[in-house]
């Protein structure tokens, strides 16, 4: 019988050179994924669309790690866009995928939203990731019109979920 190891969160910088590591493997399995769909398109176009992910370390209210035997695994943040809270950036590694981890950083990520006064969360993800697309459906996350800045991306399929306080 195999023992699930324990998963620890850690609120570190948006800089942290493990957090920065983790975005950039998210980044390569990404660019693997949506290859074929920018193929298509024109140069300039694609140059535009894709600036829509951008992040301004400015906005970032929280980034969580999670830590297996002290090694980062996983990756989420909070970013505040406009007057919305948006889930950005989560990433399990793939050795590490369907043990909870994406689930415990989501957690995560809605208790500091939550601390920070916010009522629902958004998020943006593509049709290439129906793994994600299932995990975020499971945990009560209902699908919305492509908000800005992705609605020049046609893949993009958008997520909200009203957040509850915890029960005392």
């Amino acid at each position: 019988m195999s023992v699930s190891p324990v998963v620890t969160i850690e609120s570190v910088a948006w800089d942290d050179a493990r957090a920065v590591a983790l975005r950039s493997a998210m980044d390569e399995e990404m660019d693997a994924r949506y290859a074929s769909a920018w193929a298509d398109w024109d140069p300039e176009r694609a140059r535009l669309a894709q600036t829509a992910f951008a992040l301004d370390p400015a906005d970032i209210r929280g980034t969580f790690l999670a830590l297996v035997d002290g090694v980062a695994v996983g990756h989420a943040a909070l970013r505040k866009l406009g007057e919305e809270w948006e889930l950005k950036r989560v990433v399990t590694l793939a050795s590490h995928r369907g043990r909870g981890i994406s689930r415990a950083l989501i957690a995560a990520v809605e208790g500091a939203a939550l601390a920070d006064g916010a009522s629902r969360l958004i998020l943006q993800t593509g049709d290439r990731q129906p793994d994600a697309v299932r995990l975020y459906e499971w945990l009560g996350y209902e699908p919305i019109p492509i908000y800005s800045p992705y609605e020049l991306i046609p893949m993009s399929l958008c997520y909200a979920r009203e957040l509850a306080a915890p029960s005392r």
